[in-house]
């Protein structure tokens, strides 16, 4: 079983990772399928060393696996982490939406 610390500490390396909109971008890229280190830094105007920066970051918070093959590295993301991310997420939509529910409700009834 794992516990609450290391799901807290794991959200936030996940949420630290994504903060970032190369980060962002690198994983929407990956989304599409494996990459290269030197394909997902085409498009991206910042060094290789900046990139491979930003992938240990990916990588240290679980949601990119990276394989030599040969030479080269090969990315891939790894969707886990999101889900657990979404999960936490989706507790404070469910408290939102039922507030703003309540809220509606009131207003309808004060007319």
């Amino acid at each position: 079983m794992v516990s609450q610390a290391k799901v807290v500490l794991d959200l936030d390396q996940v949420f630290g990772a994504l903060a970032h909109p190369i980060r962002r971008a690198i994983l929407e890229e990956l989304s599409a399928g494996d990459a290269t280190v030197s394909e997902l830094a085409g498009p991206h105007k910042v060094s290789l060393p900046a990139i491979s920066k930003h992938l240990r970051v990916l990588e240290g918070a679980g949601l990119l696996r990276v394989e030599p093959e040969g030479r080269v590295r090969r990315c891939q993301i790894d969707t886990a982490p999101l889900s657990v991310a979404f999960g936490w997420l989706t507790q404070y939509r469910v408290l939102w939406e039922d507030r703003l529910a309540r809220l509606a409700k009131h207003l309808e009834e004060k007319e």
